[in-house]
C-alpha cells in the first residue's frame, strides 16, 4: 500500500512539474523549432544528448537539454500521428526532468525515451 502512494506521489510531482510547459503550449508558439532542437542538442556523435545517455553530461548540459526538450511537445508533429508525437516527446521531457532532479535510473529512462530511429522513421519528413 505504501508503494502505491509513493508511485502516485511521483506521478503527481511529474504532472505538476510538466503543467507549466503544457499550459504554455496553448497560448504561445514553441520557443524552438524541432530542427533547432535537433541541431542544438541531439545532432552529432558528441552531442549533449549522447553525453547524457552515457551519464557523462554536466548539470549545465542537462539543464540546456531540458530547455530545448521542453519545446518538443509544444511543437506540432512534422508528419505522422500528432497523438503519438505528443506521447513520445512528453516521455523524453519526463526523462530529462528526472535527470535534472537527479533521480535514480534517470539515465536509463532517458535512453529508453530517446530512440532516434523509431521517432525519425515516423515523424521526420523526407526531403
Amino acid at each position: 500500500m505504501k508503494t502505491v502512494f509513493s508511485i502516485a506521489g511521483v506521478i503527481l510531482i511529474l504532472v505538476l512539474s510538466l503543467r507549466p510547459t503544457l499550459l504554455r503550449a496553448a497560448d504561445q508558439p514553441p520557443k524552438y523549432t524541432v530542427q533547432e532542437i535537433m541541431k542544438a542538442v541531439f545532432k552529432g556523435d558528441d552531442s549533449i544528448a549522447k553525453r547524457v545517455g552515457k551519464g557523462k553530461a554536466t548539470q549545465a548540459e542537462v539543464d540546456k537539454l531540458a530547455e530545448y526538450v521542453g519545446a518538443l511537445p509544444v511543437n506540432d508533429a512534422p508528419q505522422g500521428d500528432p497523438a503519438g508525437w505528443k506521447k513520445k516527446t512528453t516521455a523524453v521531457l519526463e526523462a530529462v526532468t528526472a535527470l535534472q532532479a537527479g533521480k535514480p535510473g534517470a539515465v536509463a529512462q532517458f535512453n529508453l525515451a530517446v530512440d532516434c530511429k523509431a521517432c525519425h522513421s515516423v515523424y521526420r519528413p523526407t526531403d
